[in-house]
């Protein structure tokens, strides 16, 4: 592919729409594991937390064409994201603290690492198979998603602060995006492509299961108690 050919160029505004569309979830997840931290530590994790996104994402964008040769990948990565979405909403289990999220600089670096590592899956796919082989632009991708991840990270960690239920609105996108991982498994396709339905209660049950467990156990912590059901 030639530089700054018709091919080359197409190539480069497929890897920018991609990174637009799929940077937000990196971006939700860096903001809602920094919100708990001193004010002097948000910069620094979101900054840290970006690099460390960029490193997961450019060693797994190196290995795309082993990585899609592992059975069972996707489903792997959306069970472990349901996890992490979870997470983000129940408080810690030790602490003094009943708000969710991680309370430490490297708390929220683990969160944020692991997370981008089971969320960069289709990222890097989609860059790997726009760029058709070509290096240079899975560079230039990774570099264009840096300051996509950082800027939006800012703004979803300022309107976190402010609205509340945001919070809840990106564990939700997280586990919607944990849906679709699952249900695009090869190894489920006998599963869920004859029925759109199937594929439908399925973003359905982890998105409620996912705000459900996460509200019941920051509720629980907060009172010390199960609450009674309604």
């Amino acid at each position: 592919m030639e530089l700054f050919s018709a091919a080359w160029l197409s190539a480069l505004l497929a890897i920018v729409l991609i990174d637009l569309v799929l940077a937000g979830d990196n971006a939700i997840v860096i903001a809602l594991a920094a919100r708990k931290l001193p004010s002097h530590l948000q910069t620094r994790a979101i900054a840290w937390g970006t690099v460390g996104a960029i490193v997961v994402r450019t060693a797994m964008t190196v290995g795309v064409v082993w990585l899609l040769q592992i059975p069972g990948l996707m489903l792997v990565g959306g069970l472990g994201l349901v996890w992490i979405a979870f997470k983000l909403l129940a408080p810690e289990a030790s602490g003094s603290s009943h708000e969710p999220g991680a309370t430490t600089f490297w708390g929220a670096m683990k969160t944020i690492v692991i997370a981008d590592a089971l969320m960069g899956v289709d990222n890097v796919l989609g860059v790997a198979g726009a760029a058709k082989g070509n290096i240079g632009l899975v560079v230039i991708g990774l570099l264009i998603s840096v300051p996509i991840v950082v800027w939006g990270s800012t703004l979803v960690l300022k309107l976190v602060e402010r609205f509340a239920f945001i919070t809840y609105l990106g564990a939700g996108v997280l586990a919607y995006t944990a849906a679709h991982m699952i249900v695009s498994e090869p190894l489920l396709d006998e599963l869920f492509d004859p029925s759109i339905a199937i594929r439908v209660a399925t973003h359905a049950l982890l998105i409620a299961g996912v705000l459900g467990a996460g509200w019941w156990a920051a509720r629980r912590s907060s009172t010390g108690r199960t609450p009674e059901p309604v």
